[in-house]
């Protein structure tokens, strides 16, 4: 973790973007014109009721009124638009960061975190700061300077009226002192609750099949309504301190009104002060009162913020995956080499322990064994999701550790068991990962479709490469997405192919076509395959079969047959 980032308070974490200054400082201008002119206005209205006549009021003098109050106007939205701008760009900025650095976070990261939470960080959170930035800033900077100059020009006019009036302003502290804090309490339990709501939903309806296959309706009822009625709770409590605050301010507003209006009256009818002046006060009063009501509102936000700035801080700071940076992967032509490799996700829990062994090139190496043995954790330590605890991973003799992250992967073509799909088109997914400079043109993709026997069904369907498949690919079938996922392997040219299973799940006749493209595809590559059915491997050239977390046997087919009781036992269930 980075502590800088974890330390850092979030006006901090601001200042470290790209911060629009000039135009949040000609917004914040603008609103300090307008504050200023308001405050003129009462003044402006003392002068027209002490002194108003008909005979006093000329077009000119019209004509100015409209004109300030337009100019105004005017200024005020540019200036609002202004500190919009800032704030949708200070956004943009932190929400581009978050994701960029989500992207090259581990795997491990994402074994932890929910992605309804991280999802809530990047949209919720950073909002909120926007929020902070583009409304309540502006509101309580021109609150202030409306305070002081209201203030200002009361105590010149008239002081004793203006103590009177001031006693209302420790009262409204005294109210909304305690009831902001209870806000921004309130604030950051409904930001979590919100988090975990959203990832709970996004879970159920990315999994939609299995929850309705599952007949989990009920549950995924009962889990739903509890997060809803959770969020209405705590939208409860702040619609409860929202509804005392604003009797308590009315209270306090008008107890001042009447009071400024009893004394004054008192105090014109007795000559010490006009009735323009008494006017003038009650004006001042309301520029004095709003702005210390919105204050709550904004020290609310303003805690709001900081919790959200907090999480944004945290995700900044995480360490991303090791290896970004590094030598070009040049493996043409050499081993790869585990040597004496260990691994654990958790230190009571060893899953890989001392695993050796050599896969020279154009080899195809394939693992066998019980389920849970370590295969597919074995897997994910060639494609570099995971670093192991100890041993190393080498390519001839370098470990692939000192590789880039990059060069390493794009040498390398994955066919999973279910292989995954991206919403969009057949052309999106076959082009997925590559490079926008140097893409395959219209031919090649065919070309790759054809070895993959995928161009016949895409030609079947009426936009052909440009056909919708779905989220994850699920308006295809089991054996088309498979297909595509070969053909995408195609395209890459890898120099090393994995397969996880790749047609296990699959009926006899796609199994065949795939089974085809996948051979087609390993030839001259340095092939690692995973299989529970030892068919599709018994012409490997090496097999290691591993059971719980080490290797017990390597060696062809027939080697471990005469050498190895479990491998021979599970060959007599499955090759019978």
């Amino acid at each position: 973790m980075d502590q800088n980032y974890e330390k850092q308070p979030f006006y901090q974490l601001l200042r470290s973007t790209r911060f629009p200054k000039a135009a949040m400082a000609a917004g914040l201008s603008g609103f300090l014109i307008t504050t200023l002119v308001s405050l003129a206005i009462p003044l402006l209205t003392r002068n027209l009721v002490d002194g108003f006549s008909v005979a006093s009021l000329s077009t000119p003098l019209i004509a100015g009124i409209a004109a300030a109050f337009l100019l105004q106007a005017v200024i005020s939205g540019l200036s609002s638009f202004l500190l919009s701008y800032s704030g949708q760009k200070v956004v943009a900025e932190l929400r581009g960061r978050m994701w960029r650095k989500l992207l090259r976070l581990p795997v491990s990261h994402f074994d932890n975190e929910p992605s309804g939470g991280t999802v809530s960080r990047i949209v919720n959170d950073t909002g909120i700061v926007r929020e902070l930035i583009s409304d309540h800033v502006p509101q309580f900077v021109s609150g202030i300077i409306s305070i002081i100059g209201a203030v200002t020009l009361l105590l010149i006019m008239d002081w004793k009226m203006t103590l009177v009036m001031l006693i209302s302003v420790p009262v409204t502290v005294l109210i909304m002192i305690p009831l902001g804090k209870r806000m921004a309490k309130i604030s950051r339990g409904m930001q979590d609750e919100t988090a975990a709501f959203s990832g709970s939903i996004q879970q159920t309806i990315s999994e939609i099949r299995l929850m309705k296959a599952s007949n989990a309706e009920a549950d995924e009822e009962k889990k739903g309504l509890g997060g809803i009625g959770r969020l209405m709770q705590f939208g409860l409590r702040e619609a409860k301190i929202i509804s005392v605050i604003g009797p308590l301010m009315n209270l306090v507003l008008m107890a001042v009104i009447v009071c400024i209006i009893v004394y004054g009256g008192i105090r014109v009818s007795s000559g010490s002060m006009s009735t323009g002046t008494l006017v003038a006060f009650l004006l001042y009063l309301f520029q004095i009162i709003m702005p210390v009501t919105s204050f709550a509102m904004f020290f609310t936000q303003l805690q709001k913020a900081k919790g959200a700035t907090e999480r944004i801080a945290h995700i900044l700071g995480l360490e991303p995956e090791p290896g970004q940076t590094g030598g070009s992967a040049d493996i043409g032509g050499k081993a790869v080499t585990l040597d004496r490799v260990s691994f654990s996700y958790s230190a009571e829990e060893p899953v890989l322990q001392e695993i050796s062994f050599t896969a020279n090139p154009g080899e195809m190496i394939a693992f066998a064994g019980p389920s849970g043995g370590g295969k597919s954790t074995l897997f994910s330590l060639l494609e570099r999701f995971y670093e192991p605890d100890s041993g190393m991973i080498l390519v001839g003799d370098v470990p692939i550790s000192e590789l880039s992250l990059e060069s390493w992967r794009r040498r390398i073509g994955y066919v999973a068991q279910d292989s995954s799909m991206m919403s969009g088109t057949i052309r999106d997914n076959l082009l997925y990962g590559m490079d926008s400079t140097g893409r395959p043109d219209d031919g090649k993709l065919w070309a790759a479709a054809e070895m993959a026997y995928a161009a016949g069904f895409i030609r079947d369907f009426p936009d052909g490469l440009d056909t919708e498949i779905g989220e994850r690919g699920i308006k295809l079938s089991g054996g088309q997405r498979q297909r595509i996922a070969i053909a995408r392997a195609f395209l890459r040219d890898p120099l090393i192919l994995m397969m996880d299973e790749a047609t296990a799940s699959l009926d006899s006749h796609s199994e065949a076509m795939v089974q085809e493209a996948l051979s087609r595809l390993m030839e001259g590559r340095t092939t690692f395959a995973i299989a529970h059915r030892l068919s599709t491997i018994v012409d490997a050239d090496k097999i290691v079969f591993i059971e719980e977390g080490r290797v017990t046997g390597i060696g062809k087919h027939k080697e471990l047959l005469k050498t190895h009781p479990v491998y021979r036992r599970y060959a007599e269930q499955q090759l019978v």
